[in-house]
């Protein structure tokens, strides 16, 4: 069997329907003695530019090991589904089982807005103590 990596974007008027079309091409791996190594769904995101007038689509992201038959299927069933915009199929070397740069990159962008609530729990501007009041002038005129 042979490692592939599937990229398809989805309309985002669909995008509700994503899970049942993830757990239905999962299901034609599983159905084949395929395996689903890494599956990100990256949610909805600007595109480069406007496909079919439309500028956000939803991104989903599959690592699966499966034969070539099991691939036809899959790219037949995104090409026969509307709600598919785009989907690219790249036969990889070896299983990825990592998460992609884009997932880590949302990861640690998700922490540091954590550790950002942690530090200020009041939500408050810090308070900065108040000067001390400055003395008052001295006149000094000869008399």
């Amino acid at each position: 069997m042979r490692h592939y990596e599937i990229c398809f974007i989805v309309h985002p008027d669909q995008s509700e329907q994503v899970p049942a079309m993830v757990e239905r091409y999962k299901g034609i791996v599983a159905a084949r003695n395929g395996k689903v190594h890494r599956l990100e769904d990256w949610g909805r995101r600007q595109l480069s530019y406007p496909l079919a007038k439309v500028h956000k689509a939803h991104y989903v992201l599959m690592n699966i090991e499966c034969d070539g038959e099991t691939i036809n299927e899959l790219e037949h069933s995104f090409r026969f589904n509307d709600a598919v915009l785009r989907h690219l199929t790249v036969k990889m070397t070896k299983a990825v089982v990592d998460p992609s740069p884009m997932m880590k990159e949302e990861k640690s962008r998700s922490m540091m807005e954590r550790a950002a609530d942690t530090r200020s729990p009041d939500a408050r501007p810090s308070e900065v103590p108040a000067a001390a009041p400055a003395p008052a002038a001295v006149s000094s005129a000869p008399a």
